[in-house]
């Protein structure tokens, strides 16, 4: 996603969509209805993937918003602390997801990004369910994960000026070392044979001297004798493919356009064209899943491709594809930091998981969307990487059976 450096941007006009007072809260939890979303029809900023063109333009300093592959760390240095980084299900470091560059107008937010990782495990994410919908508890258990990172204009990482686009822009300072197999997370933990090669984790460390082709353990050796730089970072084969985020707003793109594109048009099934869908939208008032699959389908129908939708303004909700699992207002918990309340800020299309390749069977990772709320002063604090709350909406198998047999 595309932003300027000035920080003027669509993200200078967000507020809370829950700004009522708390007893109000109490009184009114419920999100509104589908009929009351329907009316709305907030455009969104849409987010779509595609191969860069320059590889240099997803490096740390160019501000990348990316998906796949592994994050271009803000903070380079200062990275999400403890055990964090890890699937607090099976204990696995999670999985770079994505991340969008969306600075704020205040001096402390020049530079912002967003950054979700998760654990590719199916299993992992139907244990995640029961824990998001916990109220308030003292620690939630998640396998996935939202970090929020700022920096001010001047910083000891990046010019205060505009990277030169022509890929010879460089760092203030070096980052922290990354784990050599999946190029995300800091390799505290060190090949104690050649001390070239670092790891977040014993699992990523075992993981590369087992590969296939990739194998630490036939460069080992090598290494320890070799005046060479150990193994390039993000040496897994398992990571998901990397592509740059480029963004359009749904206000303008020509009705017409998932017409022209018939890899976007075989993501999202159109079984409801030409204004029929506002007819079967109106034959559904007694099922409530059906109709926001309904209205879901309508709105993407636009762009199919759309892997992202975000938005600054405050009436802006999440595009539920069904109506159970949606949250109410006190399931989304408090600022960890401030105290203050979170509000919506994107959400993350399972679109996503087609141009990453993942399988399509009952234990593949899949989801309907996750919505990400974020702190809405955008707090700021000692840590670099402040933790944001993701709720994820599964898809349900009868809801597709019944929406494939309408």
């Amino acid at each position: 996603m595309e932003f300027d450096l000035n920080g003027e941007n669509l993200n200078s006009l967000r507020i809370s969509p829950f700004d009522e007072e708390e007893d109000e809260i109490q009184n009114n939890d419920t999100e509104d209805d589908i009929s009351d979303e329907e009316e709305e029809q907030i455009p969104m900023t849409l987010g779509f993937v595609d191969k860069a063109k320059n590889k240099w333009s997803l490096l740390r300093q160019y501000f990348p918003s990316k998906a796949g592959g592994s994050p271009a760390w803000l903070d380079p240095v200062n990275l999400p602390l403890g055990r964090s980084y890890l699937c607090d299900f099976c204990g696995d470091p999670l999985q770079f997801l994505l991340q969008i560059y969306a600075p704020l107008p205040e001096e402390w937010t020049f530079h912002r990004s967003l950054f979700v990782f998760m654990c590719p495990s199916m299993a992992c994410l139907l244990r995640d369910q029961h824990e998001q919908w916990k109220r308030h508890p003292e620690k939630l258990s998640r396998s996935v994960k939202v970090f929020r990172c700022q920096l001010p204009r001047e910083n000891s990482f990046y010019s205060s000026e505009a990277p030169n686009e022509d890929g010879t822009e460089q760092p203030l300072t070096a980052g922290a070392t990354l784990c050599n197999w999946c190029g995300t997370w800091k390799g505290d933990k060190i090949c104690s044979s050649c001390r070239r090669v670092h790891y977040c984790s014993g699992k990523h460390q075992v993981s590369h001297w087992r590969s296939s082709g990739l194998s630490h353990k036939v460069s080992c050796r090598q290494l320890e004798t070799s005046t060479k730089s150990a193994e390039l970072v993000a040496a897994s084969n398992s990571l998901w493919p990397e592509y740059e985020i480029t963004n359009e707003d749904e206000c303008e793109l020509d009705t017409d356009m998932s017409t022209d594109n018939d890899t976007a048009r075989s993501l999202i099934p159109r079984t409801c064209v030409d204004g029929s869908n506002a007819k079967l939208l109106k034959d559904l008032k007694g099922d409530d899943d059906k109709r926001s699959w309904a209205f879901f389908q309508e709105r993407i129908s636009l762009a199919p491709g759309q892997i992202l939708r975000y938005s600054s303004d405050a009436k802006a909700k999440p595009l539920w594809p069904v109506s159970s699992g949606r949250p109410l207002r006190p399931d989304i918990p408090k600022c960890n930091y401030c105290g203050g309340t979170r509000g919506f800020e994107f959400q993350v299309l399972p679109q996503l998981l087609y141009y990453f390749h993942v399988k399509d069977n009952e234990d593949s990772l899949d989801w309907a969307t996750i919505a990400v709320y974020t702190c809405d002063v955008s707090c700021r604090g000692n840590e670099a990487y402040k933790e944001e709350f993701a709720w994820v909406q599964l898809a349900s198998q009868s809801t597709s059976q019944k929406v494939s047999n309408s």
